[in-house]
């Protein structure tokens, strides 16, 4: 290890050694329901009874809002009380079941709520998990968030308003549900606890002290490399089965020209060279257009499923980590941040002044222990973007000068049992339109998204040829409206309130095919 490495790790040491002394109200999680307390408050709404209990104990509260009228007034006078009690009397239901998990108190209902005994061989179960990921400081919404049960390939990601819901079944009622945000302690909630209910889950931010010579003194170059070389062992030289929720859309100002969305199956190759390419199977999907359009410019992304493929990072190296190319970039360590139970590097890159072609300028973060690459966000360069113009849309109209502005993207992966899976992508992008001959223009924002919701290692096999989908998939049998149920029990993205505003308000014409009634 490099005399920098073993400073580093003191360092981090040293935070947990502090960690350690932090005083005993916030480190004593079994009991803090059993100790006594003291609160002359008088009367106050609950939340902010949730706020006075929180400042005394160091512990949070994790609710589902639907059980709990946190606006109403109660009575905070307690002397020498247990918290239980106090709690049980503040919410004014007996019923809830109140838990510690970290330095969280759950409220959710019992147990015995969620799950009726039909015979000797099992239960009916509620089989959906939903919530809100959000900033324990703020409240703000924390957006791709992973959401994921511990035992298993199952999960899904937060949307930009830092929604989630995620499908559980009868074998899965016993696992756990784990959150992770970059930066954040993660959480982890029993899976139990989570039906039924639809909890605000707040994420603390996490602070690894690092001073800025440790940072100076790391080569970012370095570090690239060594996530290069260790891609296969963390990755794997095995195929896998994956599931996914793919969706794209066009907006033209805030109305929404086309909007489509799919289940997919997906065939994922080795990460060790193999010549093979990935496959897409589409096992369900619908795409929206708007009947009324006015205009007759028609801007629509090229091949977005096969972008999302290639944005694989790991498996088509990034162009700012290939070796031929990182020349063309400048790099800076400008961070590190925790992720779960590890640390990651935080690495800043731009193209280099002299480099008179469309790179990227972004961060990549990459595990400290493993050298994983755990997250990348980068946009191409906005002032030589120009040069790719039909690079990215296709089938705009020749009435029409079409030109993109920007161009970002962001890439996940999550671990599951010591290796990592793609599972999140997505893509950003701002066009500019204008008539030829006219003066105003016209913006477009167009996005694309995959969110991994399964993974499958056992037998797995390559897709039959006519299984294969296009990249622009087809799409038949016409229905009349977007129907939030169509996906029944298959795993998919929230739409942001936004977005299914302008669902609802769109003259439609909605196309859908299903594996089974092609």
């Amino acid at each position: 290890m490099s005399a920098y490495g073993s400073v580093f790790r003191s360092y981090l040491s040293l935070t947990l050694f502090f960690l350690l002394l932090l005083p005993n109200k916030t480190l004593c999680q079994g009991n803090i329901l059993d100790s006594l307390f003291t609160f002359r408050a008088g009367s106050v709404k609950t939340v902010n009874a949730f706020a006075i209990i929180t400042k005394e104990t160091g512990f949070n509260f994790t609710y589902d809002s639907r059980l709990i009228d946190d606006q109403k007034k109660i009575e905070m006078n307690f002397s020498s009380k247990r918290l239980e009690e106090i709690l049980k009397t503040i919410l004014l239901n007996d019923s809830l079941s109140l838990s510690v998990i970290g330095n969280y108190i759950i409220i959710s209902r019992p147990e015995n709520e969620l799950y009726e005994v039909i015979d000797s061989t099992g239960y009916i179960v509620p089989e959906y998990i939903k919530g809100t990921i959000e900033d324990d400081d703020s409240g703000e919404p924390l957006p791709y968030a992973t959401i994921s049960l511990k035992n298993k390939g199952k999960g899904t990601i937060s949307n930009t308003n830092g929604e989630f819901g995620l499908n559980i079944s009868t074998e899965e009622i016993s696992d756990t549900l784990v959150v992770l945000y970059l930066g954040y302690f993660g959480r982890e909630i029993p899976v139990k606890q989570a039906l039924g209910n639809t909890f605000s889950i707040s994420m603390k931010k996490e602070f690894i002290s690092i001073p800025g010579i440790i940072i100076r003194n790391q080569l970012p170059q370095d570090i690239i490399s060594k996530s290069r070389s260790a891609i296969t062992r963390n990755y794997g030289n095995s195929p896998a089965s994956l599931t996914g929720f793919y969706r794209e859309g066009v907006l033209e100002r805030k109305e929404l020209q086309n909007y489509s969305e799919a289940v997919l199956k997906i065939y994922k190759t080795s990460y060790s060279g193999s010549f093979l390419s990935d496959q897409i199977k589409i096992f369900k999907s619908r795409k929206i257009e708007n009947k009324d359009l006015r205009d007759t410019l028609a801007v629509r992304l090229k091949a977005g499923l096969s972008t999302c493929l290639k944005l694989d990072g790991a498996k088509n190296l990034f162009d700012f980590m290939a070796s031929e190319t990182m020349d063309d970039y400048s790099f800076r360590m400008t961070d590190i941040v925790t992720f779960n139970e590890d640390a990651a590097y935080v690495i800043d890159f731009e193209q280099r002044k002299d480099v008179d072609l469309p790179l990227y300028k972004g961060s990549v973060y990459i595990n400290t222990s493993d050298f994983a690459i755990l997250h990348a966000e980068f946009e191409l360069n906005q002032a030589l973007i120009h040069k790719m113009k039909d690079s990215f849309i296709s089938g705009s109209s020749r009435k029409y000068n079409t030109w993109p502005v920007s161009v970002k993207y962001q890439v996940n992966y999550r671990k599951i049992n010591e290796r990592y899976f793609l599972s999140h992508v997505r893509g950003d992008l701002l066009f500019m339109s204008k008539m030829k001959r006219k003066l105003f223009k016209t913006q477009f924002n167009v996005f694309f998204e995959l969110a991994i919701t399964d993974i499958d290692l056992n037998n797995v096999k390559r897709f039959d040829r006519e299984e294969v989908a296009p990249l622009h998939s087809i799409f038949s049998k016409t229905i009349t409206s977007y129907d939030p149920s169509f996906w029944e029990n298959q795993d998919f993205l929230q739409p942001e309130e936004n977005l299914l505003e302008a669902l609802k308000n769109m003259n439609v014409k909605l196309q859908e095919f299903s594996e089974d009634n092609p």
